[in-house]
């Protein structure tokens, strides 16, 4: 894994066609995999590793956290470049939520059972599972329509 600097505009210019924005227009846009900005490493182990079930990839000291599924070198990390101590993050501008997908009905019942085990207020709608990290960041999970169709 490389920290490779990427120019914006040059990315956009470069890969923001017609035929993407004409797709886009039809659905939503999916990110390969997110970095959430949390105020503790160990904190944020403890709860995307030990709580969700993660898989750690890598581990960068006190500086940030790679976790996966499925062997993938990460879909989610956590980092304290710029918010190192940070209590919950206020409503405002930036990231509003994390949506995973999981395969099956009872991975998302596990993942409540986990939840209120460890004492997180979760919302279960019986289609979704919402909650917040300890950054309040919101996370939502689904059962993966497509994988199971």
């Amino acid at each position: 894994m490389a920290l490779l600097a990427l120019s914006p505009q040059q990315y956009l210019n470069e890969h923001l066609t017609e035929a993407v924005l004409a797709g886009q227009r039809q659905q939503h846009a999916a990110v390969g995999h997110v970095h959430l900005q949390v105020g503790d490493v160990r904190r944020a182990r403890d709860f995307y590793v030990e709580t969700l079930g993660f898989e750690q990839t890598a581990l960068l000291g006190d500086q940030a956290l790679f976790v996966s599924a499925g062997g993938y070198h990460h879909h989610l990390a956590m980092n304290v470049w710029n918010s190192r101590g940070a209590g919950p993050r206020k409503d405002t501008l930036g990231l509003g939520e994390v949506l995973i997908h999981l395969p099956e009905a009872d991975d998302v019942g596990a993942l409540a059972q986990r939840l209120a085990h460890r004492g997180v207020a979760t919302s279960n709608t019986g289609a979704e599972l919402v909650f917040p990290d300890p950054w309040n960041n919101r996370i939502r999970v689904t059962v993966d329509t497509e994988a199971a169709a």
